[in-house]
């Protein structure tokens, strides 16, 4: 199935979404169809400028929904926070599916919504995510930073087109399970919500402003595309180093272009982001009880196993064999 929709003052996702399914909408709650799956979407508003929608479903179809880029300026910040067991893909444009995040990752994207963008859901995956859309001036007003970096800059002013990447570390998928699971025919959960979407914002800006305080550079959706293409290349293989020349060639950029897009994007370099991955998939790894610690160095590209002990203690503050036990 193919929802597919274009933003603009007024617009309302839900209300949209249930009569493309014919589905009803009561008190800003759709319950999906039994012939489509199980679960739901909500809606729940903290004033005009402040709302999140909640989703919540497994479907027993793909489910495609595409967002157009608004035909107006908006000055609305989308921060799409996802935590599920499946794969979610996104594209921009119309190139060929890009994977969102691995198998067991947890993601956010903040984007603005000039940029075209495709999100494929999967069948029979356990979907669970929320979009926070909110104002600029009603962020700053919220955040109260009085010297911000460059990122957050960006994020709170009111013209600029980018895309941002960052991970949902365990604090960020327990208040996200928190937020998902509340009972809101309890008059007193929408302000207990609006306190848990607000913390879940405080640790999102907490991680973006530690990022290294450079100058900006406006994305369009052809970038962010070829960004993303990228990404899918360095963890298609975790075993082999990323390569600068070939990567800036698969993204018809210069390497200089490619380097400063990236590390805008993902909040590192190229090699820190292949690296973070790397020992990523060997926690996982060593978390399955199948794997040794030397079948997990081998099978991520490491002849030192010392090196690999080394980076891995580095990234989680305990060596993988320490680690292999107490997972």
């Amino acid at each position: 199935m193919i929802f597919e929709f274009t933003t603009a003052p007024g617009f309302d996702f839900i209300k949209f979404f249930a009569k493309h399914i014919n589905a009803t909408v009561i008190d800003n709650f759709m319950e999906i169809p039994s012939t489509m799956g199980e679960g739901y979407v909500r809606k729940v508003g903290f004033g005009n400028d402040f709302k999140l929608t909640i989703h919540h479903y497994t479907l027993k179809d793909d489910l495609i929904i595409k967002r157009n880029p608004s035909p107006e300026t908006s000055s609305v910040r989308t921060f799409f926070f996802y935590n599920t067991n499946q794969d979610l893909e996104v594209k921009y444009e119309n190139e060929e599916h890009i994977p969102f995040s691995k198998k067991n990752d947890a993601s956010i994207l903040l984007s603005t919504n000039d940029l075209k963008t495709e999100i494929r859901f999967p069948a029979g995956s356990n979907i669970q995510y929320v979009v926070v859309a909110i104002a600029a001036d009603r962020l700053r007003a919220i955040l109260s930073i009085e010297n911000p970096n460059s990122t957050i800059k960006t994020i709170t002013g009111e013209n600029a087109s980018f895309l941002f990447f960052e991970s949902l570390d365990s604090e960020m998928q327990l208040l996200l399970k928190n937020i998902v699971s509340v009972d809101m025919n309890n008059s007193m959960n929408n302000f207990y919500v609006q306190i848990k979407v607000q913390e879940l914002m405080y640790l999102l800006f907490s991680k973006l402003s530690l990022r290294e305080n450079t100058t900006f550079k406006n994305i369009n959706s052809n970038d962010a595309e070829r960004l993303l293409v990228i990404r899918n290349e360095i963890l298609s293989d975790l075993s082999t180093p990323p390569v600068i020349g070939e990567l800036a060639t698969i993204a018809s950029m210069s390497e200089t272009k490619l380097k400063q897009l990236f590390k805008q994007t993902f909040g590192d370099t190229i090699y820190n982001y292949y690296q973070r991955a790397r020992m990523e998939e060997a926690a996982f790894l060593l978390k399955q009880a199948k794997h040794s610690v030397s079948q997990v160095g081998y099978e991520l590209g490491f002849s030192n196993l010392s090196h690999f002990s080394r980076l891995f203690e580095k990234q989680y503050g305990i060596t993988p064999k320490k680690f292999s036990y107490t997972a």
